[in-house]
Order: structure tokens, then sequence, then C-alpha cells
């Protein structure tokens, strides 16, 4: 008895000193700590939640992918039916480049929680949209907005897939409702550029180009890792000058379009 009630005081004196020393302790020491504390009190719930600090974006300095695969996995190993864990696992997955693994996970975490896990359709419609298959991956995005019809990284995707399936005018529709209420959202004005292009609306397509040089010109890294929350931080510098450059592109090549059109 008194061999437990000491043990029981030096867990409770250890918890304590991982938190009071999580903040200021270099990364390599936080894992050894986050390793020990996970081998006082190995459960689904701590190893899901020491992967959603490893999978956080903005977490900086302890992001790490394949960490956070481990502690996934290690909570699958424990209770499979942990909430969202198929997900995350799904979305490491589709990072990796390995889209038949996350499209097996995904699949696994809708038939586990269906529509009381709506981000699932959205990672979903990303894979399908990335193996080519684009009228699935719209009616995902379809599916998912009907919960989040205000998303508009949602709306931007599912425009995506709609101009890779050809079907522009459609894009074209759903980005202007995207522009709606984000009217200087720099991905929604290159894809309704993109689609208005692909419609034959030039004149109008080079404003809307213009305008997304414009708004992706003031887009901070801050603002690309809200956009793309799974990346690895470390990246976001490149995001950010990725999509100004894919912009600038774009515009030039609506400004040759144009130029050529009016010399006919």
């Amino acid at each position: 008895m008194h061999f437990h009630a000491r043990a029981a005081g030096l867990t409770a004196l250890f918890a304590l000193a991982v938190v009071l020393t999580w903040e200021v302790a270099p990364q390599n020491t936080r894992n050894i700590l986050e390793d020990t504390a996970y081998r006082f009190d190995p459960t689904a719930a701590r190893a899901f939640a020491y992967g959603e600090r490893h999978f956080n974006a903005k977490n900086r300095s302890g992001y790490d992918i394949e960490r956070a695969e481990y502690f996934f996995n290690k909570a699958a190993d424990i209770d499979p039916t942990t909430p969202y864990l198929y997900h995350e696992l799904a979305r490491i997955a589709f990072l990796k480049g390995d889209f038949e693994t996350a499209m097996v996970l995904i699949d696994s975490q809708i038939e586990l929680m269906g529509d009381a896990a709506p981000n699932s359709y959205y990672v979903r419609g990303l894979i399908r949209g990335y193996r080519g298959e684009y009228a699935n991956a719209a009616k995902d995005y379809e599916h998912f907005l009907q919960f989040h019809p205000a998303n508009w990284a949602a709306i931007n995707d599912y425009a995506w897939v709609l101009l890779k399936a050809d079907r522009a005018q459609e894009a074209v529709d759903a980005t202007l409702r995207g522009l709606g209420a984000f009217p200087d959202n720099a991905w929604l004005l290159s894809t309704n550029a993109a689609a208005l292009y692909e419609v034959g609306h030039t004149k109008d397509a080079l404003s809307q180009a213009r305008a997304a040089v414009a708004a992706a010109g003031r887009v901070s890294e801050n603002d690309w890792l809200t956009a793309y929350p799974g990346n690895d931080p470390q990246i976001a510098k490149e995001g950010v000058a990725a999509l100004r450059a894919a912009a600038r592109s774009n515009m030039h090549t609506i400004e040759l379009a144009l130029a050529s059109s009016t010399v006919q």
C-alpha cells in the first residue's frame, strides 16, 4: 500500500514537471518527455492527442508527420474506434502521395462516422481529385458543402475538380458564390479567372486574374498555413511564393490570349 501511494505521488510530480518544462524545452527533450508520459499512461486518447500535436502546421517546432503517424497508429492499436483516427491517417497518407492507402483509410472513417464527420468527405474529394476521379470527387465536395456551404477552401477545390471534369461554367458559378463571401480571396480569384477563361470570357478572366495577383501579394505565411493545415510549416514560405507565381502565370497566359484575339 505504501509503495503504491509513493508511486502515485511520483507520477503526479512527473506530470507536473512535464507541464512546467514543456513550453521551454527543446523539441528533442519534449519528445522524450512525451514518450515517457505515454509509457505511464498508454491510452488511445493520449496517443491521438500527441498525434494531433505533431500534425499541426501552426506548431512550427513540433510538427513531425512521422511522429504524428506513429502515435495515430498507437491509438489505432488500442482503440480503432477513436473518432477521426482514420481521417488523420488518411491525410498523412495523402501528403505522402500514397493515394491508395489514403482512400482505404478515409473510406473506413466514413463507414465508421458517416455524416457525423463531414470533413472526411472533403478529404475523400481531395484524394479522388488527385486520383483523377473528378466526377466522384465533385460529389464528395457537394456532400461536404451541404454541411459547410461557406467553406471557401472546399468551394475552391470543388471548382478545381469541376474544371478538370470539363464543367467550367459550374466552376464559374461555384467560385462566384465563394467570392460573394470572400471577395479578396487569392485562391478563389485565381480559380474563377481560370474558369472564366475556359468559358470564353477572356476580358473578365483577365480582370479576375489581376485581382488574384494583387490578393496573392497580400497572403502571409500564416494565411498559407491556415489554408493548408496539415502541411509542413517549414515550406510555408515556398508555398506562398508558389501561389504568387501561379497567379502571375495565369495572368500572363490570359493577357497573351487576349492580345492574340485582338490582333486577329
